[in-house]
């Protein structure tokens, strides 16, 4: 797939900045960059969301990669998981997302967060009110509203994504554990 939008020149300090974070500068970055307001509040309300700790790290990261899978996202799904190994989370668990429904190494926290991001994801949405009361129990109010938010980034950015043509840079090859591939019939979250 190619870019449906040519990339736009970013300020220097900027894009010095994505290097530093990331070794290069995320297409996205480059992509969005051609209307400057819209890539400065994505990059600030980005940033925000990085700093919500009411869930822990590694349910959000499982859960942006469920999103980006489910999705076709393959660049949110190739730099999730590098952003995985940079916080020093599970990355033999990290690499089985998107065979989540098949892997045998998820706790069933991690399997309903997962579940519950796929089925906030489906259009229309498939959350059920089991699955949002077991989650609440489990994470409390703060935290169902934090993870229920993070997902909702997360289509944005995944969607945006995928229809600008954004496709994955390999962020991901630096991970000493390949990323599983999603299986060819493995189904969204269901509404039964």
């Amino acid at each position: 797939m190619a870019l449906r939008v040519s990339k736009a020149e970013l300020p220097i300090e900027l894009s010095e900045n994505m290097i530093n974070q990331l070794g290069k500068v995320p297409e996205p970055v480059e992509v969005v960059f051609n209307n400057p307001d819209v890539a400065t509040s994505n990059l600030e309300f980005s940033a925000k969301v990085a700093q919500w700790d009411a869930v822990d790290a590694s349910l959000k990261s499982f859960a942006h990669m469920a999103v980006a899978a489910l999705v076709g996202c393959s660049w949110c799904l190739d730099v999730g998981y590098f952003q995985a190994q940079n916080l020093d989370l599970d990355l033999a668990k990290a690499s089985q997302v998107p065979r989540w429904r098949e892997a045998q190494v998820f706790t069933p926290l991690e399997r309903d967060v997962m579940e519950y991001a796929e089925a906030m994801t489906n259009t229309p949405p498939t959350v059920t009110d089991e699955l949002s009361a077991g989650l609440l129990e489990r994470l409390g109010p703060a935290g169902l509203v934090e993870l229920t938010a993070f997902v909702a980034f997360v289509n944005m950015a995944t969607k945006n994504n995928t229809a600008l043509g954004i496709t994955s840079q390999g962020y991901s090859h630096a991970c000493e554990i390949p990323l599983a591939k999603r299986p060819e019939q493995s189904g969204a979250a269901s509404s039964a």
